[in-house]
């Protein structure tokens, strides 16, 4: 795979090729690569390809969607490689963000996946910076390095004292000699992850960063970005079930109470990416709580709800930013009307809407009916705070719907941009896998062999 992207990247750099050639070469490779890498989804659990890469069914499925989501992030950037906004060093960015993701999904070492999900934050800063249009996109930025940066720097001493116990640092986790791990070092381990995915009260930085972005920094994030805190927290879940424990019952109820606040707050927004943005928020603190159950069936959901999440809040994010270029706002009482001049675009809409509330036949209902049925496991009092999350997303998710689909249209839209082949195709090329592969489950549980 990377003997593909690293010529791409040279490519590049060569000054006489068109944007537009170039960037269709770029996504027809991505969209190649994530139909050959199919193949490694029916892979046994560990593969190590070498000593400085390994693939097993866990890491593919994640590298399936970073090559599905950066083809669809260049076709819905269309606007800025004909524009001539600095096109080339865009591509340049996307791909240096698509080589550090894949080497993290596929690195064995515990110290290099460290450097690569740091270096992750450099590309996509600069991507906020450079293509976000409010003059806020500054302290976005600041927010997104000081809370990932302050929070990971626990996690490099838990590193440093990991290898000083145990002379190796390489996966999969299960082989290593732990010691038996304090409260306050585990803690120290998880917190990067969980300011990544992120947690309730560690959560500030996102809704800024998703909104100062342009449409390719906030698909990139929300399928992406934030699924290195829940791959960071899978792996390193069974490093010490027992401490694991303990921290059980405070981190469940912190994430299915911060999934029914940031519910309400989703009732309350006004903007079309923070709404997306805020729900996000809960539905990472059920695959959060998920983790925290320390069942099997917990982990096999969280991955399935990854990957569900990642489909349809950036095909949200994608067809929110189609209504933006055409209407020039994102305010839900100024985008309406939109289905009785295009009814084909408000049924995408309400697809990807009943795909973020977990309706059938979504991947999401699979990812949410496992998850519940891990999270009841370890406590039946978890009942309600489950019901009323699932409640709340149905309620914000219909919401976020009637609010730009019904109404009386705004004078200030150009439906005809709205409705453009290249939008709808970007919606269908998201929500084709959401469903399809319900009917295809084992490829989220074959790692748990």
């Amino acid at each position: 795979m990377l003997k593909i992207l690293f010529p791409m990247f040279v490519m590049l750099l060569l000054p006489k090729m068109t944007m537009t050639f170039m960037s269709h070469t770029i996504m027809n490779t991505f969209l190649l690569l994530s139909i050959f890498s199919l193949t490694t989804l029916s892979l046994s659990p560990h593969i190590c390809i070498s000593k400085f890469l390994m693939v097993d069914s866990l890491s593919s499925p994640l590298l399936l969607l970073t090559l599905w989501i950066s083809a669809l992030m260049i076709l819905a950037s269309y606007k800025i490689i004909m524009m001539k906004t600095s096109p080339l060093l865009f591509l340049q960015l996307i791909m240096i963000l698509n080589i550090i993701l894949i080497l993290t999904f596929t690195q064995p070492n515990l110290l290099m996946f460290y450097i690569l999900f740091e270096a992750s934050l450099i590309p996509t800063l600069l991507i906020i910076l450079g293509w976000g249009t409010q003059p806020e996109r500054l302290q976005a930025g600041m927010y997104l390095m000081i809370y990932t940066i302050a929070a990971s720097l626990p996690l490099l001493l838990s590193i440093m004292m990991i290898m000083s116990l145990n002379m190796s640092l390489f996966f999969p986790l299960y082989l290593w000699s732990t010691p038996n791990l304090t409260i306050l070092w585990w803690s120290a381990t998880i917190l990067a992850f969980l300011t990544k995915m992120p947690l309730y009260s560690l959560h500030l930085w996102l809704p800024k960063a998703h909104v100062e972005a342009p449409v390719a920094g906030s698909m990139i994030l929300a399928a992406i970005l934030l699924k290195l805190g829940g791959y960071g927290l899978i792996r390193l879940a069974s490093l010490s079930q027992s401490t694991n424990n303990k921290f059980m019952p405070f981190l469940i109820a912190l994430t299915l109470w911060g999934a029914i606040i940031t519910s309400f707050i989703c009732l309350r927004q006004t903007d079309l990416k923070a709404l997306i943005a805020y729900s996000s928020i809960g539905h990472m603190g059920l695959m959060t709580a998920g983790v925290m159950s320390n069942s099997s069936w917990g982990y096999e959901a969280a991955l399935i709800m990854m990957i569900a999440h990642g489909l349809s809040s950036s095909g949200l994010f994608a067809i929110a930013n189609s209504m933006y270029e055409s209407s020039h706002t994102r305010s839900v009482f100024l985008t309406k009307g939109m289905q009785a001049m295009f009814p084909f675009m408000s049924l995408l809409w309400f697809l990807l809407s009943i795909a973020n509330m977990a309706a059938p036949p979504s991947l999401n209902l699979i990812a949410e009916i496992s998850l519940f049925s891990s999270i009841l496991f370890t406590s039946l009092f978890t009942s309600i705070p489950l019901f009323l999350s699932s409640l709340l997303a149905g309620a914000y998710s219909l919401f976020l719907f009637t609010s730009t689909q019904h109404g009386h249209p705004s004078i200030y839209q150009t439906p005809t941009f709205y409705a453009s082949s290249r939008n709808m195709m970007i919606a269908i090329a998201h929500l084709f896998p959401l469903f399809i592969i319900t009917a295809k489950l084992d490829i989220s549980t074959s790692w748990l062999l």
